[in-house]
């Protein structure tokens, strides 16, 4: 039998249901609206992820705060839309059941927000791809995070189905975003894991099941919600209230426990060539030739010297005796932007000061110790503020142009010594390093 046109397009109409409601209406709108949302806020604090695939990871995860009752207003809104048109009972007429009509309604909205979301995840992961400098991008979180946002769209639906007042959308996406900042703080208790925008630190990955309880802690409530509402056996309801509560109670009660350590960042990348060595976490590795140029000046002045620390290490905690700690290059945004070092020359002189290793010591240094650091710093990394505090104590009272007098005279004295000269005194003094008096520190 062959089909006319306006038959054709009326069998097209029929396979093809939601159509209508997904290229047209208020759900296209709601997805763009979490695009342009969450991308102005990446885009805003851009300098502290892009260029690092566990701060992205991080940043996309913290959205959610904003994103899931942005999500659940936009459900809501979409659920009360027949309600504002006065079309309740024609709908009530139509052939199809009440969950079908409802998720006619609704699955667009949570596929639109849900695609918003994910096409900014996606942005944000190629705009970190060229700055990265090492490690590997996490989409553990991801999938869990999509699921979440799609679960708050239609519960919200549901919630504007059930509730018959306009300012109910808006209420419900301050509510939501006042209860997920509440249940962030770390004095929330165990609860706080059922959060699913609860922060996540750049140095921790999920174990592999903790996504999944996730997504069923999310999925849930909001399938059991729907069946509860809009399905003709309502109790089936129960089977997927039933999931939720038991991930829920394994994300309780595996709590931290569900979280440990990024092993990339406990492992070290290292340039042995120079003294001090120079190590950097392996998260960054590929920053170490950068890093090994800003610290050439010093590593260059301390050839031969003794009594030096083995190396610069970039792990987490207290660096070991034998070690001193590289100027840190988390979090980003400071030192650390988009792969590259800001300022390479305070990141020298920070480096020098990790060496001395006096910011232990209490109140005002001995002027020995104080002038024999100053004159080690002017000369293996002078601080870029150096020249400012020099002019200001040339413009104080006699006892600081003194005291800059001699300053002065040490770092002349320092830098005029030979070679061999300078190795020995500088020997001497980094055998004092960390030490708060002047007893062992060689005068100058």
């Amino acid at each position: 039998m062959t089909l006319t046109a306006t038959e054709a397009k009326r069998v097209r109409v029929r396979v093809h249901p939601l159509r209508a409601e997904v290229v047209r209406g208020f759900a296209p709108w709601a997805g763009l609206a979490v695009f342009l949302t969450v991308g102005a806020l990446l885009a805003a604090v851009a300098d502290r992820w892009q260029g690092g695939w566990a701060e992205t990871r991080t940043e996309l995860h913290g959205v959610l705060l904003i994103v899931l009752p942005l999500a659940a207003a936009a459900g809501c809104w979409q659920g009360g839309r027949e309600r504002r048109r006065r079309t309740e009972e024609l709908w009530a007429t139509a052939a199809r059941g009440p969950l079908a009509r409802f998720l006619a309604s609704a699955l667009p909205v949570a596929a639109w927000v849900t695609a918003g979301y994910v096409a900014v995840a996606a942005g944000a992961l190629l705009a970190t791809w060229p700055y990265a400098r090492g490690d590997r991008p996490y989409l553990d979180l991801l999938p869990a995070d999509a699921v979440a946002v799609a679960a708050a769209a239609v519960a919200g639906q549901v919630v504007g189905r059930l509730v018959a007042w306009r300012p109910t959308a808006p209420l419900l996406g301050v509510g939501g975003y006042v209860l997920l900042a509440l249940s962030s703080r770390g004095d929330a208790g165990a609860g706080r894991y059922l959060n699913p925008a609860l922060p996540v630190p750049e140095g921790v990955v999920p174990v592999a099941w903790q996504p999944v309880a996730a997504a069923v802690w999310a999925a849930g409530p909001a399938a059991a919600a729907v069946l509860a509402y809009a399905a003709r056996r309502r109790y089936t309801a129960l089977l997927p209230l039933a999931a939720a509560t038991a991930a829920g109670a394994l994300l309780v009660q595996g709590g931290a426990g569900w979280w440990h350590t990024d092993p990339v960042g406990g492992r070290q990348v290292c340039d042995t060539s120079t003294t001090p060595q120079i190590c950097v976490s392996a998260r960054y590795g590929e920053l170490l030739p950068q890093v090994t140029a800003a610290l050439s000046g010093v590593t260059g002045s301390l050839d031969g010297v003794r009594n030096l620390p083995a190396r610069f290490e970039d792990r987490p905690g207290a660096p070991r005796p034998d070690e001193a700690e590289l100027p840190m290059l988390t979090p980003m945004g400071w030192s650390f932007v988009r792969g590259r070092l800001t300022d390479p020359e305070q990141y020298a002189w920070e480096a020098v000061m990790a060496l001395q290793n006096r910011g232990d010591c209490e109140g005002p240094l001995d002027p020995r110790v104080s002038r024999a650091d100053d004159a080690v710093e002017n000369l293996l990394a002078p601080s870029p503020a150096q020249e400012y505090f020099d002019e200001l104590d040339a413009d104080g009272d006699e006892a600081s142009r003194a005291e800059l007098r001699d300053r002065r005279a040490a770092r002349a004295r320092l830098t005029s010594m030979d070679a061999d000269e300078r190795r020995t005194w500088l020997s001497a003094y980094f055998a004092t390093a960390g030490d708060c008096v002047p007893d062992g520190v060689p005068a100058l």
